[in-house]
């Protein structure tokens, strides 16, 4: 089942802007309302996500699903904001799907800085010597990423892993990563943690007071 990438949509428009600056705004708009939501509920549970989203999103992503319909027959097809309403009302099933389910996230942001590392390090991983030299590196780079993935010192880890594995009694359940750092929190990389938080809190307070902007804005008029 597709689903759509509100910051894929939301790029289209803003590259849109200078050529047709009041309609492509006025959507931007739209769409960082929908953010919005989703950062205030960011922490909740699942269930809650979804009828915050069917309470407040849909009826966002109704009014704009209306104004594109309506910008679809005055907009040049050819033209950067024509391409970008074209490109939402393609995909709008999809980019609506994210409201039907509080697991799914409104765009796939985390899965693109995710898969970016893979990316960049493409070219060097196309010659590794030998079919059995690729399955080791791998295996190195799966066991790296889990430690990162869960703020695991590397080196502890992979030292640990060594350790275990000479063993022929090894339980390779204890072993796996977030149980293992479970029981080693001395091994957290707790500045990672806290870089990462700052920079989220850094991130919800710049759109608090964007919000509160908008609303000071929305009174004063």
């Amino acid at each position: 089942i597709p689903v759509g990438c509100w910051a894929h949509a939301r790029r289209e428009f803003f590259d849109a802007r200078l050529n047709q600056p009041r309609e492509a705004h006025y959507v931007l708009g739209l769409v960082a309302q929908l953010y919005d939501i989703e950062d205030e509920i960011r922490l909740a549970s699942s269930d809650e996500r979804l009828a915050t989203r069917q309470k407040r999103s849909v009826p966002i992503l109704d009014r704009l699903e209306a104004f594109l319909r309506e910008q679809r027959g005055n907009a040049l097809p050819k033209s950067q904001y024509g391409k970008a309403v074209g490109y939402a009302l393609n995909h709008w099933p999809e980019l609506r799907r994210y409201t039907e389910n509080g697991v799914l996230e409104i765009d796939n942001n985390t899965s693109e800085r995710t898969l970016r590392l893979c990316a960049i390090g493409r070219k060097n991983w196309m010659f590794l010597g030998s079919d059995r030299g690729g399955e080791t590196a791998a295996i190195c780079f799966s066991i790296l990423a889990n430690a990162k993935r869960y703020g695991i010192e590397p080196f502890a880890y992979v030292r640990a892993l060594l350790t275990a594995l000479s063993s022929d009694k090894a339980d390779l359940e204890s072993l796996l990563p977030d149980i293992w750092i479970a029981a080693h929190p001395e091994h957290v990389l707790t500045y990672r943690r806290d870089e990462a938080e700052a920079a989220a809190n850094a991130r919800r307070r710049r759109r608090a007071i964007r919000r509160e902007k908008a609303r000071e804005s929305t009174l004063n008029s």
